[in-house]
């Protein structure tokens, strides 16, 4: 049997377990158990207890009492480990007291974890984002078991918690934990036990990436005056909301131009102003000493974060003495950018399997920046490709689908197209590592 026969034969054979009824019982399974970040712990149980109930070796990673990863293990041959990689909390909480008004302006089904099917398309928190990409992880596992198709290295499922960019989130697991995001859970399944030598991680996007932008937090600082209502007029008065609402509309400005400066091969790094915090609830006589702003900017591989922070430093002297007053910035987090190079295995790989699905030649998509924990993969020196489904474009309802939305919806006939790609990337990297010489 020849090389392309071989592969054809083994795709094949793996695919036919891949049905409608797993990617769907699997997509609803995971939706249907909330996750929010740091509570990731009973999604990750059952994600475990479910492919151990496959025959596949699958136990729990503990982070904490209340958070855990899951990980799984097709043993292969002696080819090239290649994990297929996806977090599994989600971006809100699945709680109204939480995500109302700051996700929605009122409480909606697809914000609930509660999956809905209508025809092809399932609803519900994370069913899009990150939990359908899961749930094809998880069905290739089950399939290639299911099959009998010795990969030809190890495959390894990583479920990650704390995958998505949050911090800790109010009410939610272990109150003396704040570090619960930015990949936290990813980093520990490299760290003890699931190192392997390439990896892809399954998020939002009909194409391969091979880099990433990394992002920095910053908290801008603008002083006032605490004082009374009743003696504006008598005491000197510097309101801190509303020059930071002046700050905050110039940053918006500034920030108009700050992906231009610094785009840079695939990646566009955008930036935003995301939060206001500052006085007090309770009195709504007084103005408060300070006011904090927060703020979210992407940076790409030409970047440091101290580089960021020293840039938007200047940019804030310059609105200090425009403005009177002294502005301060702090880091409150950082994710360097990474890059994986194109001639890479398992970039190879990935994009061979993903024209072979397509029926097209790939075309690298550009002007990216979105941040995942491929970041987190490659610094710890596993070499990433990114691949995965795109949006759901359309419901059966005429509903708009705005960015939450979008998030909450999957397409199982996205989700097969998404699995075939994945087996055939595991099939082909050994052809692609020995072509390069191995990982780099």
């Amino acid at each position: 049997m020849s090389g392309r026969t071989s592969v054809e034969a083994s795709v094949a054979a793996v695919l036919e377990h891949v049905t409608r009824d797993l990617l769907l019982d699997a997509v609803r399974g995971m939706v249907d158990i909330a996750s929010p970040t740091g509570g990731e712990r009973p999604l990750a149980t059952w994600i475990a207890d479910t492919l151990a109930a496959s025959g596949v070796d699958a136990a729990v990673q503990p982070v904490d009492a209340h958070q855990a990863s899951a990980a799984a293990t097709v043993p292969g041959g002696d080819g090239p480990s290649l994990m297929l990689y996806a977090p599994i909390d989600t971006f809100t909480a699945g709680d109204e007291s939480l995500d109302v008004p700051g996700a929605s302006a009122t409480w909606r089904d697809d914000l609930r974890p509660v999956a809905v099917v209508g025809g092809d398309v399932v609803e519900g928190l994370g069913a899009g984002n990150p939990k359908g990409h899961a749930a094809v992880v998880m069905a290739v596992l089950q399939a290639f078991r299911a099959s009998g198709v010795v990969p030809p290295g190890d495959v390894v499922g990583g479920f990650g918690a704390g995958g998505m960019p949050s911090f800790a989130v109010p009410g939610v697991g272990d109150p003396e934990r704040v570090n619960t995001g930015h990949g936290v859970g990813a980093a520990l399944l490299l760290e003890r036990g699931f190192t392997t030598d390439y990896a892809v991680i399954a998020k939002p996007g009909w194409h391969v990436l091979h880099e990433e932008v990394g992002l920095v937090w910053l908290d801008v600082l603008v002083p006032g005056r605490h004082t009374y209502a009743g003696s504006r007029h008598r005491l000197p008065y510097s309101n801190a909301v509303a020059t930071a609402g002046r700050v905050a509309i110039a940053l918006e400005e500034w920030l108009d131009g700050y992906a231009a400066r610094h785009e840079h091969a695939t990646m566009l790094p955008q930036g935003i102003v995301s939060s206001v915090h500052g006085g007090f609830d309770r009195l709504a006589a007084s103005t408060p000493a300070e006011v904090r702003l927060r703020l979210d900017l992407r940076l790409t591989t030409q970047q440091t974060p101290p580089g960021v922070v020293r840039e938007l430093r200047d940019e804030l002297r310059r609105l200090s003495e425009q403005l009177g007053v002294e502005l301060r910035v702090r880091q409150v987090a950082a994710i360097p950018a990474t890059h994986t190079p194109t001639d890479s295995p398992v970039v190879r790989a990935a994009v061979e399997a993903f024209e072979a699905v397509d029926g097209r030649p790939h075309q690298v998509t550009t002007g990216n920046s979105g941040a995942t924990d491929a970041n987190i993969l490659r610094m710890r020196g596993v070499p990433t490709a990114r691949v995965g489904m795109p949006k759901v474009a359309a419901t059966s309802d005429g509903g708009e689908i705005d960015f939450s939305r979008g998030m909450n919806l999957v397409d199982l006939a996205a989700m097969r197209q998404l699995a075939e790609v994945l087996v055939r990337t595991v099939v082909l990297l050994p052809g692609a590592h020995d072509r390069s010489g191995g990982p780099r």
